[in-house]
């Protein structure tokens, strides 16, 4: 089985490089819209499919899986959220961040973030809470990718992880948003035939999901119920909620994620994107949780929740079957990494040292920070996953609520509210980030019995409002951005006088990739 398995990674690894060098080598183009946002040509399809993988990571395939088989159905609040979570981000912010970021020039959204804010420091401390976070959700693809394949090939662990590693880093190295989005439009295609596969396979093995639960009710009864192995979360709210809004509100927060909208053919696409995210999810989010449950019962004496999935998949299918469905886990892994270490990668040239270190940078200088950061990352993610490796689970819930405290009432004041100023701003990001760091780091979501999520959200939010308006007089919001803001509200084309700052240079980054793929055709 394992020779099979093989072939069909290597097919798909083919098949997505390829993909990739295609849509890389027609997005680079001549400007850093090309490379960073695609031209902002993505269709709607393209958008809500590239959206909903990058959120999505190997998470789905270790994390969920290793929840339901955990805790049972209980588990579902999570994809209870996710399902609109698309559908969420995009209505909200989707066309009014297109349209005001283009406006504003912006072309990463820490950028967006200063431009809408205007100060140094919005975007230093953006910038490097995001490379820092984004470090640790980097990992955690790292560490899927890495059991993964050694579960399922038979190659050692270290070997595997390195494998794991190295074929990210040569996916992300081609570079360019463009081939970031058409390849997790395959990805997420991929990620839903092997999800449901599974899952019909073990629906069949067990005679249909009501002689499923029966015998989980014989086994225990609180697994079928919504407070989790042993009621261990009965009457928790605070909890819930968290499970809830993590991945359903908390997706306005991720930098990564939101770059979607900014990269959109027309403002209007989020109305067409919003659909087809909602389609896909209702159809992909509860299947791996639910898969973990079943597992229960197909993987009874199973030592590592995390890996319910893979073990099903191997005991219930066959060796082609199973091909299928580790190329699906390594593209939920790949959608996101990929993602993630271009984000990084931009960020810390762009939005890091070209801004606060060397405003002069050269082309060469500006691709060798961004691969180096990446390098860095990889490096210390591969040490980590190898020597003391984490619950996939714990670390992107960890990453993704620090990310969406420090940042959502920020994305969403952006483009709804016109008294959101850089004070407030700023504050907000302060306090989210660290009450969520520090409510998970303290154990405080035991004492409380709510989320980091929830109580960071609530006081970003908070500080938001009260220091924005406390500070109206002495930082108001300057007049030009209250201008592109009423224009972002409106729907229709943006006019020709709102888009004087937009910046078509080529970016060094982005020349300087171009240039080096020149010279080694």
């Amino acid at each position: 089985m394992t020779g099979t398995v093989v072939i069909f990674l290597i097919l798909y690894y083919v098949i997505v490089l390829g993909i990739g060098y295609w849509a890389m080598r027609r997005g680079v183009g001549k400007n850093l819209e090309g490379y960073l946002l695609g031209g902002r040509k993505v269709g709607p399809m393209a958008t809500a499919l590239t959206l909903q993988s990058t959120s999505m990571s190997g998470y789905m395939f270790l994390g969920a899986g290793g929840l339901g088989f955990s805790q049972g159905y209980w588990a579902l609040w999570y994809a209870a959220g996710d399902i609109g979570g698309g559908v969420l981000n995009l209505s909200v912010i989707g066309r009014r961040m297109r349209k005001l970021s283009q406006m504003f020039g912006a072309l990463t959204s820490i950028e967006y973030l200063e431009k809408r804010y205007p100060s140094p420091a919005i975007r230093l401390f953006a910038g490097t809470l995001t490379v820092f976070l984004l470090g640790f959700y980097v990992l955690a693809q790292f560490i899927a990718g890495g059991k993964g394949m050694a579960l399922v090939t038979g190659i050692p662990y270290p070997i595997a992880l390195a494998i794991a590693v190295g074929i990210i880093l040569i996916y992300t190295f081609m570079g360019g948003y463009l081939a970031v989005a058409y390849t997790d439009f395959f990805q997420s295609l991929v990620m839903l035939v092997g999800v449901l596969w599974i899952a019909g396979a073990s629906l069949v093995e067990l005679g249909g999901l009501t002689a499923a639960n029966n015998a989980i009710n014989n086994i225990d009864p609180t697994l079928l119920s919504i407070w989790g192995k042993g009621l261990g979360f009965q009457g928790q709210w605070g909890i819930v909620a968290g499970a809830v809004l993590i991945f359903s509100v908390g997706l306005m927060g991720w930098p990564h994620v939101v770059t979607r909208h900014m990269a959109m053919s027309h403002p209007t696409t989020a109305r067409s994107a919003g659909m087809w995210a909602t389609l896909w999810n209702l159809f992909f989010v509860p299947t791996p949780y639910l898969v973990g449950i079943l597992a229960i019962l197909i993987l009874p004496g199973l030592d590592d929740p995390e890996m319910a999935i893979f073990e099903v998949a191997g005991k219930l299918l066959p060796a082609a079957a199973t091909g299928l469905v580790m190329a699906a886990i390594m593209a939920a892994i790949m959608s996101t990494a990929d993602s993630l270490l271009l984000q990084t990668g931009s960020i810390a040239s762009r939005d890091l040292y070209e801004r606060f270190i060397n405003p002069e940078a050269t082309e060469r200088q500006m691709v060798v920070v961004s691969r180096a950061l990446v390098i860095v990352l990889a490096a210390i993610g591969y040490g980590v996953a190898l020597y003391e490796p984490p619950s996939v689970f714990s670390i992107v819930i960890f990453a993704t609520s620090v990310l969406g405290s420090a940042f959502l009432p920020s994305y969403v004041c952006a483009v709804w509210w016109k008294k959101a100023n850089t004070p407030g701003a700023l504050a907000s990001m302060v306090v989210g980030a660290t009450v969520a760091f520090v409510w998970e780091l303290a154990g405080y979501v035991e004492t409380t019995e709510v989320a980091p999520m929830v109580a960071g959200v609530v006081s970003s939010t908070t500080v938001m409002i009260f220091v924005s308006l406390a500070t109206q007089r002495i930082a108001p919001v300057p007049g030009h951005i209250t201008e592109v803001m009423d224009e972002a509200a409106a729907v229709g084309q943006i006019p020709r006088q709102l888009l004087p700052s937009v910046d078509f240079d080529l970016a060094p980054e982005a020349a300087a990739v171009d240039a080096l793929i020149k010279r080694d055709k």
